[in-house]
């Protein structure tokens, strides 16, 4: 990424009543200003301005539009930038682009103004990612996990902890210098409180991943039972679509058919499965191992059985995993005998509101709105976990009572591992695989 340069792109899709031209970079309100006409020149506005006029090749009159001045640093990326109203037209667009790169700019590349955010020290790693995620939330819940991480909440959490075991390592280090004195600068007793408070943090933080994880994916639920008992049917009125091919016939469905549907606040990710039942066809054997391995996969396992069926036996569940089972077909008799289970007519309809509240329920998003910091990155994930192993081997050394360069060192990887998710410590790879998902534009 070069950083002296001005950079340009569409920061909103095209074809729409208006779209927004954005430019980046030193010179970046001089070059708009050399075609720009209006009653102010752009170079002698203040920042946070907007000024109409038209957009000029010569003396064609491209656009008419309302242009944004941002000067450095009081920018998003901390540059000098410029954002241009224009009618939503590709074309128009096109020209405009066009004549800002003749005037020097380029096309920006993807994510590039948040990379360049990023390196004026604007936001930090994990906020750019939050800036993704914002732009992709599909949900309410979604939406309120990236806006709590693009505030910089859980940014400023994780420095909190690094800023306090960076404190005691540079203590411990200190006391290296004076091994021979035999003197001991960080008080144990509070070395072990604060490792500790910061494992009870970073563990809390990991807990959150699983619900974090599934608002940001979409909550996965695996629709299984028998053949013939409606599962499809059940996806096709939830969903509320004919996405799934319904028959008489039993084993119609051989493969996973899966669709997404918000209910409230949460996205929800239905898979309908091949029926379970004893074969010894291949095909249909098939369709039976990805119906085990979506219910493995699955958050919440929607269990359908109608009145009287003798009941196939289930995988294990694992942890975290919630049961939820379904009497279907209750058009047809009126036997009610299972407490625990939420009786439906997927063919007319009758119970499905029950059941999405029932499906709604089990995510909790009190806390989320509460402006509580949930993980929904799995990049993050995989550091806290690193840290938290760092934590337990220092807790560990600090019980045994090993050297201060060995406890030093256990520290310093936890540090380290918090570094990661901020952007503190980070490496190349990293940043092409985070920005590799943003658009051109952001």
């Amino acid at each position: 990424m070069q950083n002296n340069d001005i950079i340009v792109a569409p920061a909103t899709a095209l074809g729409g009543a208006i779209a927004v031209i954005r430019t980046s970079g030193e010179g970046s309100i001089a070059l708009c200003d050399h075609i720009f006409k209006g009653r102010t020149s752009l170079s002698k506005a203040s920042s946070h301005t907007i000024h109409y006029g038209t957009i000029c090749d010569g003396e064609r009159v491209v656009d008419d539009v309302v242009v944004a001045v941002f000067r450095a640093p009081h920018s998003y990326t901390g540059e000098e930038s410029v954002e241009i109203s224009i009618h939503g037209s590709r074309y128009v667009a096109q020209e405009v682009i066009r004549l800002l790169c003749e005037g020097g700019a380029r096309m920006a590349e993807a994510g590039e103004f948040s990379q360049r955010a990023l390196a004026s020290g604007r936001i930090d790693l994990s906020q750019a990612e939050a800036v993704a995620d914002l732009i992709t939330a599909e949900s309410r819940a979604a939406h309120a996990v990236a806006s709590t991480q693009m505030r910089g909440g859980y940014s400023e959490q994780l420095e909190t902890l690094r800023e306090e075991m960076l404190n005691i390592t540079t203590l411990l280090e200190l006391e290296l210098d004076f091994s021979e004195e035999d003197v001991e600068f960080a008080d144990r007793a509070r070395l072990r409180s604060m490792l500790a408070h910061t494992d009870g943090v970073v563990e809390r933080l990991m807990e959150s991943f699983r619900i974090g994880n599934a608002i940001r994916e979409g909550v996965a639920v695996a629709i299984v039972g028998c053949p013939n008992v409606g599962k499809s049917t059940l996806l096709n009125r939830l969903v509320g679509d004919d996405r799934a091919m319904v028959s008489d016939i039993a084993g119609t469905t051989r493969d996973t058919i899966e669709e997404s549907v918000v209910i409230e606040d949460i996205r929800f990710r239905f898979v309908d499965t091949a029926g379970l039942h004893d074969t010894d066809d291949r095909l249909e054997k098939m369709g039976i191992e990805r119906t085990e391995r979506a219910i493995r996969q699955a958050q919440i396992i929607l269990y359908v059985t109608e009145p009287l069926q003798r009941e196939f036996a289930l995988p294990t569940l694992h942890d975290g995993q919630i049961l939820l089972h379904v009497v279907n077909k209750m058009d047809t008799t009126d036997k009610r005998d299972r407490a625990d289970a939420i009786y439906i007519s997927a063919r007319e309809g009758e119970g499905i509101d029950t059941l999405r509240k029932a499906l709604r329920a089990t995510i909790d998003t009190e806390g989320l709105y509460r402006g509580e910091v949930v993980v929904s990155n799995m990049r993050h994930f995989e550091a806290l976990s690193r840290a938290h192993g760092s934590l337990q081997a220092a807790l560990s050394a600090l019980d045994m009572g090993v050297s201060e360069e060995l406890l030093s060192e256990d520290i310093r990887s936890a540090i380290n591992a918090l570094a990661e998710i901020t952007g503190k410590i980070t490496s190349d790879d990293i940043l092409k695989s985070v920005f590799s998902r943003f658009c051109i534009g952001k």
